[in-house]
């Protein structure tokens, strides 16, 4: 694809070159990435500790 065919896409796409060099975006998608991990584990280890949980809770309520 020449130059000019590729400028002409990123026009199309409502993109320049200028925008494809910028880094702001890339931090935000690391930010979600990293969120979203934090997410994955902590569904992870409440499912691991569920029983745990719920016994804690259960002795909290009979305790009231």
């Amino acid at each position: 694809m020449s130059k000019l065919q590729m400028r002409f896409a990123l026009v199309l796409a409502g993109l320049s070159a200028p925008t494809l060099r910028r880094e702001e975006g890339q931090t935000f998608v690391e930010y979600a990435m990293i969120l979203a991990l934090i997410g994955v584990a902590l569904v992870g280890a409440l499912t691991f500790l569920h029983n745990q949980i719920a016994a804690v809770y259960s002795t909290v309520a009979s305790a009231v």
